[in-house]
């Protein structure tokens, strides 16, 4: 009786290629030889099914011919054809599998058998990323500020610009794997004997060797060296915040760079404080100008301005200066284009009670009330 691949997989007939793939993978980890528990006889069931249903043609003819799936299979024609990949299963005479699925699939496990990068050239590998913190003051927060930093990273060799060989000498093609990067070798598993493609050994998979090797570098193409960079700090951010420069980290010899990323601390000032776009401060005044109203100077992020004092302000009160506060650059106007919104300046006011009054400025506040 055939085999039901679906409930092998533990997934319906309507599942899609992603869940197929998940159920796989759970299912694998699962009973895989290597760990505790494992089953590979199950093991080996998980894979077939998943190379059957994975596969939308072979799924197709699995579906079309249901039950009688293997009886199918054996009949010969264009049927059988679609599933020569299978004919190791179970007879021992060994199997082609797809490498990069499978090694995807799992993992750790499937380096290990060498399921990992069949088809393709190694890996680039990415650079590492670095973080500086950038320590600014509280107004070039507030309105953003260009620095020059130095850092020590690495860097693209300047005399073979990352190539690693000595300018004019050139490369060849590799003779070990005739330019592929890759080598292909049979190799004895648990599932049987498999035929596998790994990184070639000699020019790790770049398929060509340097002549020369740099003389600045070694051939390592990339350096050690002291880097400049001016860094443009946004107007409005805060403390703890971060800023990424894409490609500013470390260099990497064959692969894409590493990001730059800058961490803001903010100093305080004994001046102001900030509650997310807007600016915080406190004034004190006296009983009168409380009492009778009037102007006050204070300062602002901006510099000095004029404050209007309601007549009959209590203390604790809080004045409003509208877009006197942080530079807010998210907002989007309309068709894209920025445009500068700003928080408030909050102006707490503290009314300051006279002391060391005489009898007669204490007699002229009893006859007002106050």
């Amino acid at each position: 009786m055939a085999k039901d691949y679906y409930n092998i997989l533990g997934v319906n007939k309507g599942a899609n290629p992603e869940e197929i793939k998940k159920s796989f993978r759970k299912k694998a980890h699962e009973c895989h030889p290597d760990k505790p528990g494992g089953n590979e006889a199950k093991f080996k069931e998980l894979n077939e099914a998943y190379q059957v249903l994975s596969d939308p043609t072979k799924r197709s003819q699995y579906d079309q011919y249901g039950q009688t799936f293997e009886q199918a299979g054996r009949q010969g024609g264009g049927f059988n054809q679609g599933f020569s990949g299978f004919e190791g299963f179970g007879g021992g005479s060994g199997f082609n599998v797809d490498m990069d699925d499978l090694g995807d699939i799992l993992g750790g496990f499937g380096d290990m058998f060498g399921f990992g990068g069949g088809q393709k050239r190694r890996r680039q590998e990415r650079g590492r990323d670095i973080e500086v913190v950038l320590n600014l003051e509280f107004k070039e927060a507030v309105f953003g500020v260009e620095r020059e930093i130095s850092l020590r990273k690495t860097v693209n060799c300047s005399r073979c610009h990352g190539d690693g060989a000595e300018p004019g000498s050139g490369s060849e093609t590799c003779p070990t794997c005739k330019g592929t990067g890759r080598v292909i070798k049979m190799q004895r598993t648990i599932l049987g004997n498999m035929q596998v493609q790994t990184t070639c050994p000699t020019c790790h998979g770049e398929g060509k060797i340097i002549k020369e090797k740099c003389h600045q570098c070694k051939g390592a193409g990339v350096m050690n060296d002291l880097a400049n960079l001016k860094i443009k700090i946004p107007a409005g951010i805060d403390n703890g915040e971060s800023i990424r420069y894409t490609g500013q980290g470390e260099a990497s010899a064959k692969g894409q760079a590493g990001d730059l990323y800058i961490k803001v601390r903010v100093g305080a000032d004994k001046r102001f404080a900030r509650d997310s776009f807007n600016i915080l401060s406190k004034v004190e005044i006296g009983v009168g100008l409380a009492a009778l109203g009037g102007k006050t100077d204070i300062e602002t992020v901006d510099g000095p301005v004029e404050l209007k004092i309601p007549e009959g302000t209590q203390s604790g009160r809080v004045i409003r200066l509208k877009e006197k506060g942080v530079p807010d650059l998210h907002s989007r106007g309309s068709f894209g284009r920025t445009q500068e919104k700003r928080g408030d300046h909050l102006v707490e006011v503290i009314v300051k009670t006279p002391t060391g009054l005489n009898r007669k400025q204490k007699d002229q506040l009893r006859e007002m009330g106050i």
